[in-house]
């Protein structure tokens, strides 16, 4: 007889996982704290547009779901850079042909609940877990719109209630062994908008990216399916400028005007969105045991969050959830087996694109407007076009290549920045940067590396 499981989360991957499971055979129900958001407008600066890629898209396409998603996601090729001098710049993310997709959250959440149910899973909002009590397996829930408290007996629970778990609090307090780490950085985000203009149109190019990178600091811009764009603004907390310093509209304004000057003109509402919607914090969360015996799992940003800026939080937590039900068609629903490989399998994977995650935040708000950074990543486009078994860039290895782990990519990733420090110290690179010497160079460090 099959376990009955209860999904802790109604999120991206939440929903994802129980099609999967309801396509294994199970029963299953979510549990979701928040009110059904198909029955609600989001909330202003809570949309949070997402680039889905290849690791995110192949689970989805496990499901049958991808072209459904299709005709909701715009297609971005590369970043499209915006300078503080007025001009501006682009970079293409990958080869010809290679590209990730800005979609809705919501849009994408509210499709997969409906995919959910027509796979006969039960999903119950308002529904908040306040512990888990291990030794009867039982979970405890309130609902948060009669106040009434129930009791639920399940023989498996999946936590994917994202960074801020209830049901990893749960794990933690009631395991002696607990390991668990969390790391702010010092900045925050903000949501605003760069609305269509004229019937529908698009005020920047549709199919990017957009950055507007200032060193310690930076505005990014996602297109959505009806013309306009949303904004992320990637601020300090603290210090001149910071989300402290801007305390009126005004000044507001005038830093926008100087700073993302031509973002500005286009931002008719911006006092208005930089002082309703919230100022959000960015964690990283590494935990160990994601596991209890064959009775529950960490899943998704409940075991594993990591800032945006590799764009891989949800393709990381679908990634999840497809190498989970290869796990249960491997072991044949034996859940010690699977759930055992699920942590081991994952858990460095998790950590990986944390790091990765973390130094992108880096390359996007500074690195990305450095002619010397922009010089090795034209040696590096160079040389992969020719040696392509040879040299992948990391962007590439962690976005268009799901056939490699984070982990994977990361040390290869380190590897070949060793490397190309080695280059952009050469005398003269700037005019040798496509030489013999230089290719030659290259391909004996890899060599090295391989023997």
């Amino acid at each position: 007889m099959q376990k009955e499981i209860t999904i802790i989360g109604a999120g991206l991957v939440g929903s994802l996982l129980s099609i999967y499971l309801s396509k294994q055979g199970y029963k299953v129900k979510i549990f979701e704290r928040r009110p059904d958001m198909r029955k609600m407008s989001m909330s202003a600066g809570r949309s949070i547009n997402l680039a889905l890629s290849d690791r995110g898209i192949n689970a989805l396409e496990e499901v049958g779901l991808m072209e459904d998603i299709r005709k909701i996601a715009i297609p971005m090729h590369g970043r499209q850079l915006h300078h503080i001098d007025g001009t501006s710049g682009y970079q293409a993310y990958g080869k010809e042909g290679q590209f990730i997709n800005s979609v809705s959250r919501g849009e994408l959440n509210r499709t997969l609940m409906n995919l959910a149910e027509k796979h006969q899973v039960e999903i119950f909002f308002n529904e908040r877990c306040d512990h888990i009590d291990w030794k009867k397996n039982e979970i405890h829930f309130t609902n948060t719109s009669t106040n009434q408290t129930h009791i639920t007996k399940q023989e498996l629970i999946f936590g994917s209630d994202g960074a801020f778990s209830a049901a990893r609090l749960s794990h933690q307090l009631q395991h002696d062994r607990f390991q668990y780490q969390q790391y702010y950085i010092d900045f925050g985000y903000k949501e605003l908008t760069i609305p269509a203009g004229k019937e529908q149109s698009f005020q920047m190019e549709k199919n990017a990216l957009h950055i507007w990178p200032r060193g310690n600091y930076m505005l990014i811009a996602l297109p959505n399916i009806d013309g306009s764009f949303t904004c992320t603004l990637f601020f300090p907390f603290e210090g001149d400028p910071s989300f402290n310093s801007l305390d009126t509209p005004e000044k507001t304004r005038d830093f926008f005007n100087k700073t993302f000057t031509n973002a500005s003109i286009m931002m008719p509402d911006l006092e208005k969105e930089f002082f309703n919607n919230a100022t959000s914090s960015l964690v990283t969360v590494k935990c160990f045991p994601w596991i209890r015996d064959d009775k529950f799992a960490l899943i998704g940003d409940a075991a594993h969050a990591i800032v945006p800026f590799f764009g891989q939080g949800m393709n990381c937590g679908f990634e999840d959830c497809s190498v989970l039900n290869n796990l249960i068609t491997k072991h044949q629903h034996n859940w010690n087996l699977i759930l055992n490989e699920y942590q081991t399998l994952r858990k460095p994977d998790g950590d990986a694109i944390a790091t990765l995650a973390l130094n992108n935040f880096v390359e996007m708000r500074d690195k990305v407007a450095d002619p010397v950074f922009l010089l090795q990543k034209k040696i590096e486009a160079n040389f992969s076009n020719k040696y392509p078994d040879k040299w992948t860039p990391a962007y590439s290895l962690v976005t268009f290549s799901p056939d490699v782990r984070y982990s994977e990519a990361l040390s290869r990733g380190n590897a070949q920045q060793s490397i190309m420090n080695e280059v952009m110290r050469m005398e003269n690179i700037s005019t040798l940067w496509n030489s013999d010497t230089v290719e030659e160079f290259m391909l004996s460090k890899i060599n090295d590396l391989e023997s």
